[in-house]
């Protein structure tokens, strides 16, 4: 009878670091599939956003283009479209910025100077935070408003307003 049970526990034993095996496959391919999807995700908001930026200065005429035209075009890259964001210059308003950038500049306007980090901004828009791309999307457009001086980025992942008189500079 204990060589019966011997063999049944090292059967079970076997049968456990297969499924620890296999497991360790599936829950890399699942967080390399994570990946595929957020960049996929992010790059779908990407391409929609620079379509309804580049058709918005057409569509508005009037006073607002020639704030418009200072947007400066980026170039498609090898990792996909970018969207389309205006430089912050002096008399510029945010207007030129898409709703979601509009959106982004009215949440940290709300936060009164405090830093935020793209989670922060992702539930302040009312974003799923819980959702990795949702999270990198918003990180992506601070990233944008940081390189165009629309936002300052503090430190490493906290991004606030420019202080007074060092947007000019940050432009």
């Amino acid at each position: 009878m204990r060589a019966v049970l011997e063999c049944r526990e090292k059967a079970a034993l076997v049968r456990v670091e297969e499924l620890r095996a296999e497991f360790e496959r599936v829950r890399a391919a699942l967080a390399e599939a994570e990946e595929v999807l957020n960049h996929r995700v992010i790059g779908l908001e990407q391409y929609l956003e620079s379509l309804a930026e580049r058709d918005a200065p057409t569509a508005a005429g009037g006073p607002g283009l020639a704030a418009a035209e200072t947007v400066v075009e980026e170039s498609a890259s090898a990792t996909g479209p970018r969207r389309t964001v205006a430089r912050k210059e002096d008399g510029v308003s945010m207007e030129v910025l898409g709703a979601d950038y509009r959106h982004i500049m009215a949440v940290f306007e709300e936060a009164g100077g405090d830093s935020l980090t793209a989670r922060r901004t992702a539930v302040a828009l009312g974003w799923d935070s819980s959702a990795p791309s949702r999270v990198e999307g918003a990180r992506g457009k601070l990233k944008r408003l940081v390189e165009r001086g629309w936002l300052v980025e503090e430190r490493p992942g906290r991004v606030t307003l420019p202080a007074a008189g060092t947007a000019a500079a940050a432009a």
